[in-house]
């Protein structure tokens, strides 16, 4: 009794100093004790994992480009001077200033204000000796029109933004879902590991009580061998369900990061949750795949298609527009600063310019080739709905067998840990071989390693459905 207290009051002391360690560690985690739930680490994950920060990042470029297309309609400031003096002569002295107004269609807004000076000022650039103002438009009338390229960089830029956000939400979804299985990974070779520790020590004091049946002549010598062998060979699953919990920890700390960059590691006394938590079902909901309340079209993938699809079908309406001639006209109202003119609009500047290639070639194969990047992108689109659809029916058909394979794992289980007690009552009243008690033992543990199994298929499932419902 006394070394049984000492022992509580010595583990009792490890799992505060436990807590303390991982209290100092997760920084403002804050956890309470060494049970380490599922929804913590999502929250690890969504909050400071670098990929999640770098998919924002990607968003962030995209609301840059964003701002780079609305730029083409910033009102711009030209303003050019020019003046030449030699011996004590004036050449000429040029001021032109214009102040532009992009608008949405062909349209372009201006006002400026001329003035020329000197000898050798060619008449059409003269101007009164106070300047001259000008205020007018200059309209696109076949060409440009409708759509002109700063139109559609904007457009394009606008769904290159949902683009972003549809990206960033995939690659959420999927850190999570790595991390997910890393959890069930480390949960599986931790109970793997428990339960060897179980047989280990179960096989140890079968061996000591097989060694003292023989010393006693109740036993033959050779059953210490045949106990000894299970000992070993226990001890060795022992070491290598380690390995592997030790190789899980680690892979699952790779999804445990702080703020501002920096990684954690998962201490050793650290433990899964335990079997009945709710947590995994909370943190990764997937009742809309299986209410079948869920359609591919809401998938961030169909998304990404989707607005692939808008970007090219602007260049394709672009290059369209591209095969229309060049036809513009500019009207300006020209006035003097200090008296306007007396007639109004008798004085003006007008300028009409038009242009065409005769083959259109480079236009024609450019448009041919858009065409061909939307055919492209349709095929894309419908597989990839067909594939979501076949997908998410697989893994809904897989998940509702997974759920009946637990239940049948877990009676087979069962039936062999009666029948293992059965044989350890035989083997005692001396009707049975040690033997076959480790044969029911191997077959149990077989057992409860394939419901450990199942239930990380189960798990994985989930985690699974929920990156196809991919509705974080």
């Amino acid at each position: 009794m006394r070394t049984c207290f000492i022992s509580m009051n010595y583990c009792g002391l490890l799992g505060v100093i436990s807590c303390l360690i991982m209290s100092v560690s997760f920084g403002q985690a804050k956890l309470e004790s060494t049970e380490f739930r599922f929804d913590e680490l999502m929250a690890f994950v969504k909050k400071n994992h670098p990929r999640v920060q770098s998919a924002q990042l990607e968003l962030t470029a995209a609301e840059a480009a964003l701002l780079m297309a609305r730029g083409g309609f910033d009102p711009k400031l030209e303003v050019d001077f020019s003046k030449k003096e030699f011996k004590n002569t004036t050449y000429y002295s040029l001021l032109n200033s214009i102040f532009k107004i992009p608008t949405w269609y062909g349209v372009e807004v201006k006002a400026g204000f001329e003035q020329a000076d000197g000898y050798y000022v060619s008449p059409e650039s003269t101007t009164p000796s106070m300047g001259l103002a000008s205020a007018g438009v200059s309209v696109s009338l076949l060409q440009g029109m409708w759509i002109n390229p700063r139109m559609a960089d904007l457009r394009k830029a606008k769904a290159g933004l949902l683009m972003g956000k549809a990206q960033q939400k995939l690659e959420a979804i999927q850190v999570l879902y790595e991390a997910a299985v890393a959890y069930f990974q480390w949960k599986r070779a931790h109970a793997e590991k428990d339960l060897y520790e179980q047989y280990v020590d179960k096989a140890n004091q079968r061996f000591l009580g097989v060694k003292m049946l023989i010393a006693q002549g109740d036993k033959p010598a050779i059953d210490s061998v045949e106990a000894g062998i299970a000992l070993r060979n226990r001890k060795l699953s022992l070491m290598d369900a380690q390995i592997k919990q030790t190789k899980a920890r680690l892979e699952l700390s790779n999804y445990l990061w702080l703020e501002n960059r920096i990684p954690l590691e998962l201490q050793e006394q650290m433990v899964p949750e335990k079997e009945g938590s709710f947590s995994v079902e909370n943190a990764l909901p997937i009742q809309a795949v299986l209410a079948n309340d869920w359609s591919p079209l809401t998938h961030p993938k169909m998304e990404l298609l989707q607005q692939k699809r808008v970007q090219l079908d602007t260049d394709r309406k672009l290059k369209i527009n591209q095969l229309l001639p060049r036809f513009d006209v500019g009207y300006s109202y020209l006035t003097t600063p200090n008296k306007p003119t007396e007639v109004p609009f008798s004085d003006y500047k007008l300028g009409v310019t038009f242009s065409m290639p005769l083959f259109l070639r480079k236009e024609r194969g450019s448009l041919r080739l858009t065409r061909i990047k939307l055919q492209d992108n349709e095929l894309d689109t419908a597989w990839e709905k067909i594939q979501l659809e076949n997908k998410v029916r697989a893994q809904k058909n897989e998940w509702n067998i997974l759920q009946q394979q637990r239940q049948l794992y877990r009676q087979l289980t069962q039936d062999h840990q009666r029948l293992l007690q059965s044989e350890e009552r035989l083997f005692a009243m001396g009707e049975s071989s040690l033997f076959l008690v480790n044969t029911r033992e191997n077959n149990l543990i077989t057992a409860q390693l394939n419901v450990q199994n199942v239930d990380f298929r189960y798990c994985s499932m989930q985690a699974e459905l929920y990156r196809s419902q991919a509705t974080p």
